[in-house]
């Protein structure tokens, strides 16, 4: 989100929350989903690709736009300028003065939010469906003038280094996770934090930000979603009238790294004077996007894992052995191979090394009984409930509509795959679970990340070590 930082943005993938609701139908269709057989796209001379879903329960609506830019489409001297734009995006055009475009949405009863990954970043506008030509207006207005006001790149460029301070380098697990990422990845680009690197954001010229957006923000490089109570005939008539004008670019580049095989197990220490807890985690690479096949299981073992009071990891660290007052586990679905992590959070210590050790060992043996014994069906059918649960929670909103159809559009390439999702958990067995994570939950294919409080500061910014086994 456009305030919301790294480390909660990461934190809030790994929430855990039990569904009750009532077990949903094994197979999902897009006809079983009420409403989704008028679900209409077109795709614009420029590029720009548009999904309609008209949905016509409140006279509301939800305008997403995916733009397939994120860290992962930077490199040493620009990174974190994806996450820049994000609030750049909100502060003028050639014919409007900064906070003009909020101003006039809220007037209209609109709102608006954005967030940035390695992968994307994606705005996204509420709005009273009477208000949809001025959204129209204002999407295509800084899609094609945005505005690139020294004061304001200035003001902006403070605002997010504020914003690394808080989300990164004053918050502990921030500071863990990004350092862990830059040493589980040799290669690839997403060893860079989607904030940036501090001497990148001081040191942005304006020439870099003008080829940046020039490069992705441009409609052949996005994505557009609507859902709610709008007509297809009526939006494509606004999308040709705003944005079928602007001009398409060059494709982007495409990211062709390949992250070589760890061949090893990494590990790093953080210590930090102003800590109160230790953190042990670890990242696995998961050998697989978002687009994978094998992605459901994937999500699954990571419900098993640390989904809800229930759960392996919270039974075990947090109910049982009392080592932990939380552990988690989520992963990263991108366009790439990323990362599946596994966390867990200390009480305060007066022994430090013992009690992180035991921790270890604790995660260690329950990842190795999933390796060894797999998973039971009473486990998978649960995970199997949390995750259909979640889906039919979506389908229940507009946003949640929107938000899903686009993200199956860009990474699985249709949004019509969004429909198969209750099913593809259906078709996964305890022998997928339990071979994917043979497959991954090795030693050899993880980073291994300790935050130890330390009494004395560090002489600058926080320190990371190598620490050997």
């Amino acid at each position: 989100m456009r305030l919301l930082s790294l480390a909660c943005a990461l934190a809030l993938g790994s929430t855990s929350v039990i569904a009750h609701a009532a077990t949903p139908p094994a197979k999902a269709t897009a006809t079983q989903v009420p409403g989704a057989d008028a679900i209409v796209s077109k795709t614009l001379a420029n590029g720009l690709k548009i999904v309609v879903w008209p949905d016509h329960d409140i006279p509301s609506a939800n305008y997403y736009t995916f733009y397939k830019v994120g860290s992962r489409n930077e490199h040493a001297g620009i990174t974190g300028l994806a996450h820049f734009f994000e609030h750049m995006m909100f502060n003028g055009t050639s014919t409007r003065k900064p906070g003009e475009f909020d101003r006039t949405m809220e007037a209209a009863g609109g709102s608006n939010n954005a967030s940035t990954s390695s992968d994307l970043t994606v705005y996204t506008d509420w709005f009273p469906s009477s208000a949809m030509e001025t959204i129209f207006d204002l999407e295509g207005d800084r899609m094609a003038h945005l505005a690139f006001d020294p004061k304001v790149i200035e003001t902006e460029r403070g605002v997010v280094y504020s914003e690394r301070r808080s989300s990164v380098d004053n918050d502990n697990f921030g500071t863990l996770m990004e350092q862990m990422q830059a040493a589980a990845f040799t290669a690839h680009p997403y060893q860079i934090p989607t904030i940036g690197w501090p001497s990148d954001i001081e040191r942005w010229k304006l020439d870099d930000l003008k080829q940046f957006f020039k490069t992705y923000y441009a409609p052949n490089n996005a994505v557009l979603v609507i859902a709610g109570d709008v007509e297809p005939a009526q939006v494509f008539a606004m999308a040709d009238k705003y944005l079928a004008p602007l001009s398409m670019q060059p494709t982007p580049t495409p990211i062709t790294t390949i992250e070589p095989e760890q061949q090893g197990e990494r590990r790093l220490v953080v210590e930090r004077a102003d800590a109160q807890s230790p953190i042990v985690a670890y990242a696995f690479h998961s050998g697989m996007g978002a687009g994978d096949k094998r992605y459901p299981a994937l999500e699954l073992l990571t419900t098993i894992l640390a989904e809800g009071e229930s759960s392996r990891l919270n039974q075990r660290l947090v109910e049982r052995e009392q080592a932990a007052v939380q552990a988690g586990a989520f992963a990263d679905g991108g366009f790439d191979p990323g990362l599946l992590w596994v966390y867990a959070m200390l009480p305060p210590s007066s022994d430090i090394s013992r009690d992180t050790t035991k921790v270890e060992a604790l995660l260690d043996d329950e990842l190795g009984k999933i390796v060894r014994d797999g998973v039971t069906a009473a486990e998978l059918d649960k995970a199997r409930n949390l995750k259909t649960s979640a889906f039919w929670r979506g389908m229940a909103t507009i946003n949640g509509k929107a938000r899903e159809l686009g993200t199956y559009e860009v990474f699985n390439g249709d949004y019509r795959q969004l429909f198969d999702a209750p099913a593809a958990y259906e078709a996964v067995t305890a022998a997928d679970v339990q071979a994917l994570a043979k497959q991954i939950l090795r030693v050899q294919n993880r980073t291994t990340g300790l935050l130890k409080p330390v009494t004395a500061p560090p002489a600058t910014r926080p320190v990371a070590t190598k620490e050997g086994k």
